[in-house]
């Protein structure tokens, strides 16, 4: 009896963060281990194009991707209700149209894979025989987070959050309370009970996937497959099959990449907060101050600020010098022109970061950032901004060690602009960041190494498949049997 390749199907919840590394999982386990993949996205009316998905993934014979109808949670959602809050709602209204998408099928998957918003459609899993897994798009130390909190007593959170204690994993690097993840200091918010509920249902999936690898995160996935410690909270195996990024276009062309070119190796540091990430009009002129300050050549890809303050408000009084944007110093760009190119809203990122110009990366830190910038080798400059990257940020710089960070500091607004200019230098050039550099090339090349055959994530995505053609060829014999 010849036996057909195990089908997956995989939902995404909306947005490029959790987009990206979903259709990365489903090309890796087309191209080297023979699956048929579905990918399903969960949108808003305003979440993704047509184009967008076809940059993601050109070959539309490689994977197939369909786009669920747009979720509206207008009806429930409050002005002060957290992202994260929503995403959870917008997953749940979803569920529906993910049913009816998966019965209309002729032949049942063999697998349904959810990021982590998608646990709930564990239950349509069982419901189809289908085995269930979730893919955790961010870092081995988030998921211990996940899955041991809500085993934790209330006094030990009343220490984490009442008293700012650092919060204790077994066998892994606690939690600070700065760096703690947005739903434990909410805990009167809806978002503090999905997010528990989230961390009890990964416990019911027959796997659990981790965008990280082996080199990157040892002794939290040691502890994650400890029964004794974070391994008896779960009997599900964790397969850590990362890093899964965005590839690079070879035949990308763009007026930032050729102002790459000229550049000399290693000259430019990068600068961008993602898709989602925006600064305060103070806050973007301490770093525009800071940038020139540095003397150092930058790329900047610059967002107009959240919110207009006095600052703001001042740069906009009168003539401008030049066609510096209103909430940039003053003649901004024509003091930098000769070394800073400034550019609006988005920018080829996997290209710019693969460039052998650029030097260093000012990142907010979310997860498929920094993967990015770690795979090419390039050591960073962590400026978080929400959801879970203060805990992105303290790993890389501390447990890592591919980064430095700043923050504000005790009694401030703002970064200042000369802690943004000694760290970009320290960070490019300084004898005093040259271990961190050597660092960043260092994990590249385990990154590599961990995706290339023989390679750890590939053997864990190896083992994965054995189970799901294990598990097909019950379902065919099954078949047969009936």
């Amino acid at each position: 009896m010849e036996i057909s390749k195990p089908h997956a199907v995989l939902l995404s919840s909306p947005g490029m963060g959790h987009l990206i590394p979903v259709i990365e999982l489903g090309k890796n386990l087309v191209m080297h281990h023979n699956f048929d993949v579905t990918v399903f996205v969960v949108q808003t009316h305003a979440s993704i194009s047509q184009s967008q998905l076809l940059e993601l993934s050109p070959d539309p014979n490689l994977i197939n991707i369909v786009l669920l109808p747009p979720v509206d949670i207008s009806d429930i959602v409050q002005p002060t209700t957290l992202i994260l809050t929503q995403l959870a709602m917008m997953m749940r209204k979803a569920l529906p149209s993910l049913r009816s998408e998966i019965s209309s099928m002729k032949i049942r998957p063999t697998v349904l894979i959810v990021d982590l918003f998608g646990t709930e459609a564990f239950a349509m899993a069982n419901e189809f025989r289908m085995l269930k897994y979730v893919f955790i798009t961010s870092t081995a130390w988030f998921l211990a987070l996940t899955i041991y909190l809500p085993t934790i007593d209330r006094g030990e959170e009343d220490e984490h959050v009442n008293n700012q204690e650092p919060l204790n994993i077994p066998g892994c690097f606690p939690v600070r309370f700065k760096d703690t993840f947005e739903p434990l200091v909410n805990r009167d918010d809806q978002i503090y009970v999905e997010y528990v509920r989230m961390g009890k249902e990964i416990s019911m999936a027959d796997g659990i996937l981790v965008n990280t690898w082996r080199n990157l995160e040892p002794k939290t996935l040691r502890a994650l497959e400890d029964p004794k410690m974070l391994g008896r909270l779960t009997h599900a195996p964790v397969y850590p099959v990362g890093p899964l990024v965005r590839p690079v276009n070879p035949g990308s062309t763009s007026e930032v990449l050729t102002w790459l070119d000229v550049q000399p190796n290693e000259s430019v540091v990068y600068v961008s907060f993602g898709s989602g990430g925006t600064l305060s009009a103070k806050q973007t002129t301490e770093l525009a101050a800071g940038l020139e300050l540095s003397q150092l050549r930058f790329l900047w890809v610059v967002r107009p600020p959240f919110e207009y303050d006095a600052a703001a408000a001042l740069f906009r009084m009168g003539e401008r010098c030049d066609e510096t944007p209103s909430y940039l110093p003053d003649g901004f760009l024509t003091r930098t022109r000769e070394r800073g190119l400034v550019v609006p809203t988005w920018a080829p990122q996997a290209e710019i970061l693969d460039h052998p110009s650029i030097g260093g990366f000012v990142s907010h830190c979310g997860w498929n950032s920094s993967l990015e910038s770690i795979v090419n080798g390039v050591p960073m400059v962590t400026w978080p901004l929400y959801a879970e990257q203060r805990m992105n940020a303290a790993m890389l710089t501390e447990e890592v060690g591919v980064a430095i960070r700043v923050e504000v500091l005790s009694g401030k607004e703002v970064v200042g602009r000369e802690e943004i200019a000694a760290a970009v230098t320290k960070i490019m050039v300084e004898k005093e960041g040259e271990e961190i550099r050597v660092r960043a090339k260092t994990l590249k090349s385990t990154a590599k190494n961990a995706l290339s055959k023989g390679g750890s994530s590939y053997k864990a995505m190896d083992v994965l498949a054995d189970e799901c053609n294990n598990y097909q060829r019950c379902i065919q014999g099954r078949a047969l049997g009936a």
